[in-house]
C-alpha cells in the first residue's frame, strides 16, 4: 500500500476541485505545486487591503446552478457583473457589442438604426470578397469584416486581436472569431450565465476551502523528484504542460503569455471600472485592471484611498515563462493530439486543466470537468 491514494500535480483550480471531490469519496491526497502559494492562476495577493488577481482577472460565471450553489456554500460569492469597457484613443465604448457600443460608434438610437449601420457594413464586406473571386474568408480580417463591419473592426478588434496573439489579422486564422456576440439590447452585462461573481475575500478562500483535509506542499517541482512522488501514490492527476510530462518528445507545444506591470495607485479610484481594453495597436499593453471594482462598489469605493492597477501586455511564450493561451492553429493541434494519444494509453494517470489538455477553460467548466472524473475504487 502507498501512503495516498493520488499525487495531485498541480494546486490550481482543476487540481484543487479533483482533490475535494476525492476527499470527499474518502480518499487520501498529496497536493503538490512548484509555486509558493496555491491555486493557480486565480491565486489573490493582498496589497493595501485589497485583493490583487496576480495573474489577471478571473470571473466566475456559469449556468450550472448546482455548482453555483455549491461554491457559494464554500464561500460566499458577491454580485459582480462583468462589464468592460474598450478604449481607443480616448474615445470609450460599451463591451460586448450591444445597442450602447452602437450608439457610441454610429449616434443610432434604436435596434432598426444600428441594423442598417452593420448591414450597410456587412454587405461592403461580402462585396469586396465576391470582387476577388473568394467565397469564404480566408484570414481573421475578413471574417471579422463580415460579421461585424469596418468601422467596429478598425476600433475595437483589429490592434486588439494583434496585440493579443503578435501578429497582424490577416496572418490569424478566421476561425478564431467566427462568432461575435453582437446584441440589439442596452446591456453591458458580458456573460449571458445566470449566475457570475467572485467570491467575497478573493478566490484563495474557495481554493483553502477544496484542499482542506489534504496535504499540501507548495514549491516543490515534480520533476525534480519525480520517482520520488510517484513512489508514494497509487494514482497520478497531472495538471502541467502535457508535453513536458513526455519529454517533448513531439516538439515543444506553442502558448501565448501575459506579463503584469502592478502599480498602487495614491488615490480611491483610477479608470471607475475593473477592466478596460486599449484597442489601439501603438498602445503596449491589451488592458488595465483595477482590482477593487472586483469587490467594491457605489460608495464603498472610496472608503479605501488608495488603488492597484495592473497593466496587461501579451507576448509570445518562451521557456521558463508563465504559458497561459493554446495557440490555435493546425501545427499546434497536431502535437497536442498526438500528446493526448500517449495520454490516453495511461491506466494510473489523469491529465486535466489547461496546460495538461491544451485547451483554454473558463472557471465553471474547469471545476465541472474535475468533479466528472471518477475516483478509483
Amino acid at each position: 500500500m502507498k501512503q495516498y491514494d493520488y499525487l495531485i500535480v498541480g494546486a490550481g483550480l482543476f487540481g484543487a476541485s479533483f482533490a475535494w471531490r476525492a476527499r470527499q469519496a474518502g480518499k487520501t491526497c498529496l497536493v503538490i505545486d512548484r509555486r509558493e502559494h496555491a491555486g493557480g492562476n486565480i491565486y489573490c495577493e493582498e496589497i493595501e487591503s485589497i485583493h490583487v488577481h496576480r495573474y489577471g482577472a478571473h470571473i466566475f460565471h456559469t449556468n450550472n446552478e448546482q455548482l453555483w450553489r455549491f461554491v457559494n456554500s464554500l464561500v460566499p460569492f458577491n454580485r459582480y457583473t462583468n462589464s468592460p469597457l474598450a478604449n481607443y484613443r480616448g474615445e470609450l465604448y460599451n463591451l460586448p457589442f450591444n445597442m450602447n457600443t452602437f450608439h457610441q460608434m454610429w449616434r443610432v438610437c434604436t435596434p432598426a438604426e444600428a441594423l442598417v449601420k452593420l448591414e450597410e457594413q456587412r454587405a461592403a464586406a461580402r462585396r469586396r470578397l465576391a470582387e476577388q473571386g473568394v467565397d469564404e474568408p480566408r484570414n481573421l480580417e475578413e471574417q471579422a469584416l463580415l460579421l461585424i463591419g469596418r468601422d467596429i473592426y478598425e476600433k475595437l478588434i483589429k490592434g486588439y486581436t494583434e496585440k493579443q496573439w503578435g501578429r497582424d489579422c490577416t496572418e490569424l486564422p478566421a476561425f478564431i472569431i467566427r462568432r461575435l456576440p453582437v446584441r440589439m439590447v442596452f446591456d453591458n452585462n458580458y456573460f449571458n450565465d445566470a449566475f457570475q461573481g467572485i467570491p467575497i475575500g478573493g478566490y484563495n478562500l474557495l481554493v483553502d476551502k477544496l484542499l482542506e483535509g489534504c496535504e499540501v506542499r507548495l514549491g516543490v517541482d515534480y520533476f525534480t523528484h519525480r520517482t520520488e512522488l510517484d513512489n508514494l501514490a497509487e494514482k497520478i492527476v497531472y495538471t502541467g504542460e502535457i508535453d513536458r510530462f513526455y519529454d517533448y518528445r513531439f516538439g515543444r507545444l506553442q502558448w501565448r503569455t501575459v506579463r503584469f506591470d502592478t502599480e498602487v495607485m495614491s488615490m480611491s479610484n483610477y479608470q471607475g471600472n475593473a477592466v478596460v481594453n486599449y484597442t489601439e495597436r501603438d498602445v503596449p499593453y491589451t488592458r488595465i485592471i483595477e482590482h477593487k471594482h472586483f469587490e467594491c462598489f457605489g460608495a464603498d469605493v472610496d472608503k479605501n484611498p488608495h488603488t492597484v492597477i495592473s497593466r496587461e501586455y501579451s507576448t509570445e511564450w518562451q521557456p521558463g515563462m508563465e504559458p497561459y493561451y493554446p495557440v490555435n492553429d493546425e501545427y499546434n493541434q497536431d502535437i497536442a493530439d498526438r500528446y493526448k494519444q500517449l495520454a490516453d494509453q495511461e491506466t494510473n494517470i489523469i491529465f486535466g486543466g489547461r496546460l495538461a489538455e491544451y485547451k483554454y477553460y473558463d472557471m465553471a467548466p474547469t471545476m465541472e470537468k474535475a468533479f466528472s472524473i471518477k475516483i478509483g475504487g
